[in-house]
């Protein structure tokens, strides 16, 4: 199981991003857990300075900007 972490203030782009994450899962029929991370002081934590910021198993894969399908596809497979 993968295990992604969407980091952000819950902005539009966040939103988004974690949807995208979730629908191309259920998709590809890959098994993950999903979750929000809205704090500031662990958004930084993980040296995240442009949201939204996603998290693969514990790994910064991605930030900035809402990403495209193509590239969640990657990170499921």
């Amino acid at each position: 199981m993968k295990s992604f972490k969407v980091l952000g203030p819950g902005c539009k782009n966040c939103l988004t991003t974690a949807q995208l994450i979730e629908a191309r899962a259920e998709k590809l029929g890959v098994e993950i857990t999903l979750e929000k991370i809205t704090d500031m002081a662990t958004i930084l934590g993980f040296g995240v300075m442009s949201t939204p910021g996603v998290v693969l198993n514990g790994k910064v894969i991605h930030v900035g900007s809402v990403p495209g399908a193509s590239h969640v596809d990657q990170w499921l497979r």
